[in-house]
């Protein structure tokens, strides 16, 4: 692990004036950590690994130096940005847009839910930047040949451990091959992870590689708290939190984090019938309707988002100062990243976990239940109502067209695709009751899957 001598301003930097007075614009008038570390590294032609909690600056860490060095060697494609999630590649496209505009800066950003025709038109007129996700820019690698990454001086991988951990690796093989062996690579993540740093042993160019020096991945400014609630009571009391702060803080915004689409659609269907106006944001959205929720949800004319970890990665809204955990993440990092979407850039924020006796084994007394009492009766009728009005809607029959779709186009007959969704379906059924089983079966494997993680990382990067 590195580190740098300290500075206090851009300048000091290296950072053009030009570059100073447009972030200025935004209100950043001093470096972060992340920023001051790596900046000059990434400046010196360095490979960079950086890792700082959320809402510590990090897209500008890879962003300044780029937009920097382009405008002195001007030419597209300069750069290519991977991200996990669509709503993250949007957010670090505006980034770009606003620091680059006095340069003209071209950019585009390719992900899921979006035209490919338009997409490609897009890429082959090389805009500076690309910003993607792995699966679309891949399916673009394999259908056409109107562009190249031949000439690319930058790879970032944003999240980089979101990215690195197994669920990208056919499409990241893809898009490598794709480019140049000679280039800087950059990643960023929240976390870092055993996967990171074997990356920086093996895979990079002797890079610099900077870690937060702090014991805890969630900023200071974060109030975090969890209440223990009886598995019945848990929609009560979410109720029971929103309706307090919206009467607390009517200006304040509130973000509620589920585990599945379906629980974030019922969630979202029940605030509204109770009576307080809400967004859902789940991956069975279109791309246009998950832009437009957060257009709606940045601009504080909605001030509820219910949504699933699809929001949970770089998403920076500073309305934002509530953050609800209906579920308990099942991974430590992901609970990282839900809450940092509050507390950003040195503003405070709250977070509040909901935990059932399913997550621990002791339950304690809990303050203000008669409260609760009150309201749970409405909300249980109303949450069934809801279940039942999606059940009408036929939630889920896109996602079963499309997999149907899929198993054809791999040479399944159509009875034989229809068989195998049916018998996925029965299994998800029995799922619930080898729970107890699958937890043991994981725990078990822990240690032989980071090992292929990382050993799959590696052989992707090298």
């Amino acid at each position: 692990m590195e580190t740098t001598q300290a500075f206090s301003t851009f300048s000091s930097l290296k950072i053009d004036e030009w570059l100073i007075k447009q972030i200025k614009n935004l209100g950043v008038d001093k470096p972060t950590p992340v920023q001051t570390n790596c900046i000059p590294a990434i400046l010196e032609g360095r490979d960079c690994i950086g890792c700082d909690r959320t809402g510590s600056g990090k897209t500008f860490a890879f962003a300044l130096p780029i937009v920097q060095t382009l405008s002195k060697d001007p030419y597209g494609i300069y750069a290519l940005v991977l991200t996990p999630t669509r709503e993250l590649a949007y957010q670090i496209a505006d980034q770009f847009q606003i620091i680059g505009k006095p340069i003209n800066l071209r950019m585009t950003v390719i992900v899921g839910g979006m035209g490919m025709m338009d997409q490609g038109i897009e890429l082959s007129n090389h805009p500076h930047i690309v910003i993607a996700t792995p699966g679309r820019l891949a399916d673009h690698l394999e259908s056409c040949n109107t562009f190249s990454f031949k000439t690319i001086k930058y790879l970032v991988m944003d999240e980089a451990d979101r990215l690195l951990e197994g669920n990208f690796d056919e499409q990241l093989q893809t898009i490598f091959q794709a480019l140049p062996e000679k280039r800087q690579t950059l990643l960023f993540s929240a976390t870092i992870t055993d996967t990171l740093n074997k990356l920086r042993e093996v895979a990079l160019n002797k890079p610099f590689m900077w870690s937060a020096p702090v014991e805890t991945a969630t900023v200071e400014e974060l109030d975090q708290r969890y209440i223990l609630v009886p598995a019945d009571f848990k929609d009560g009391y979410l109720v029971h939190v929103v309706q307090n702060f919206r009467e607390e803080k009517p200006k304040g915004s509130i973000i509620v984090f589920t585990d599945t689409c379906r629980s974030c659609q019922i969630l979202s269907m029940t605030l509204l019938e109770l009576g307080f106006q809400s967004l859902c944001l789940h991956s069975m959205m279109s791309q246009r309707e998950r832009i437009a929720t957060l257009t709606k949800f940045r601009s504080n004319t909605v001030k509820i988002l219910v949504a699933t970890d699809v929001a949970s990665r770089g998403l920076d809204i500073p309305t934002v100062q509530l953050i609800v955990n209906h579920n308990v993440p099942s991974n430590p990092k992901e609970y990282v990243h839900r809450v940092g979407r509050t507390a950003r850039a040195g503003r405070g924020g709250f977070s509040l976990t909901l935990i059932t006796p399913n997550d621990i084994k002791l339950l304690h007394a809990i303050e203000g239940q008669k409260e609760v009492i009150k309201i749970l009766t409405q909300v249980a009728v109303t949450k069934r109502e809801q279940e039942i009005n999606l059940d009408e809607q036929d939630f889920g029959e896109k996602k079963r067209i499309n997999k149907r779709k899929k198993l054809i186009e791999k040479g399944m007959s159509p009875e034989e695709a229809d068989r195998e969704i049916e018998a996925d379906l029965e299994w998800k059924r029995r799922k619930g009751d080898k729970s107890s089983n699958s937890k043991r079966s994981k725990i078990s494997k822990k240690t032989d899957l980071e090992e292929a993680s990382t050993s799959s990382a590696t052989n992707i990067l090298v």
